[in-house]
């Protein structure tokens, strides 16, 4: 999505936790001045520092990609309250203030993308507050919609089988693709696609498009 937007002229906001060695790789290697900043989405302070921080180095701020999130498994054997709370923290917290940030210096015509998952519309035994914080980043994304148009568009993707895990076993990754309606695991650029069409389509909003080979219309 980086190399994307910085091919369509954007001046990329690389925001990392941890993986900063990588986004300092990114950011040197696409072109249109992208820049890295630091935040821990789980503070409750970060969301309104950080769009400080984009605004401070680039003075405008046309669209936020809401794409960061954890992807904790919590069996309800042995889910504790502590787990709940930081997966709600970062997974639907955070992008909700950072919308709400954003959109105060936001001028007309600007963008908002959150990032559901097909988790919130499928129920996923191991994963229950995964999929139920991302199932409300659907409903949160169409109540901004309505609360911040037409000045500003928000909408969202649901990406289903489409990174897979380094450590899954084969049997399980040729599964997924077999029970997948067109029969193969997405791509990222599938993604990337579905990005760039949000942002393309100005008569859109309070939209989630599913990302997911049709694995929300099985049954």
């Amino acid at each position: 999505m980086t190399r994307a937007l910085a091919k369509r002229g954007y001046a990329v906001a690389v925001h990392c936790r941890q993986s900063c060695a990588a986004a300092d790789a990114l950011v040197a290697e696409v072109v249109g001045g992208a820049r890295r900043f630091t935040a821990e989405l789980g503070d409750p302070d970060a969301p309104s520092r950080l769009i400080a921080d984009v605004m401070g180095a680039y003075g405008r701020l046309d669209l936020l990609v809401n794409s960061a999130a954890s992807f904790e498994r919590t069996p309800l054997d042995t889910l504790s309250v502590e787990a709940w709370d930081r997966i709600f923290d970062v997974n639907l917290r955070a992008p909700f203030f950072l919308a709400l940030e954003a959109s105060r210096v936001m001028t007309a015509g600007g963008s908002i993308v959150n990032f559901s998952d097909l988790a919130g519309f499928e129920t996923w035994p191991g994963y229950i507050p995964h999929g139920l914080a991302k199932g409300a980043v659907a409903s949160m994304t169409r109540a901004l919609a309505r609360q911040l148009a037409p000045r500003i568009r928000v909408n969202a993707i649901a990406p289903g089988v489409v990174l897979l895990p380094d450590d899954m076993p084969a049997e399980d990754a040729e599964r997924l693709a077999r029970t997948t309606p067109m029969g193969r695991h997405g791509e990222p650029g599938d993604v990337v696609r579905a990005l760039e069409y949000l942002l393309d389509a100005t008569f859109v909003t309070g939209q989630v498009l599913f990302i997911d080979g049709g694995r929300h219309v099985r049954h």
